[in-house]
């Protein structure tokens, strides 16, 4: 899991702080694993893609994929 938090509700101001795009990506990844989902070549690329935004820009993402899982698990 990461050490910093990925959002688990609804977000209302931009996340703050700045994440390199590694850390960017290990939040995404872990996000995408807890859900289940399974990654193509093409999906592997947009996650790299994705990692290179800022972190007010992938958490709320990851914070989706992890709120979705949560949500879909708890039915």
């Amino acid at each position: 899991m990461t050490d910093f938090p990925i959002p688990t509700g609804p977000i209302d101001t931009p996340p703050r702080g700045f994440r390199p795009a590694q850390d960017n990506e290990t939040a995404l990844r872990a996000a995408l694993t807890t859900a289940g989902v399974q990654l193509g070549t093409y999906d592997e690329q947009i996650i790299t893609w994705l990692a290179s935004w800022e972190w007010a820009t992938v958490a709320p993402i990851a914070g989706w994929i992890t709120r979705a899982n949560t949500e879909e698990t708890t039915r």
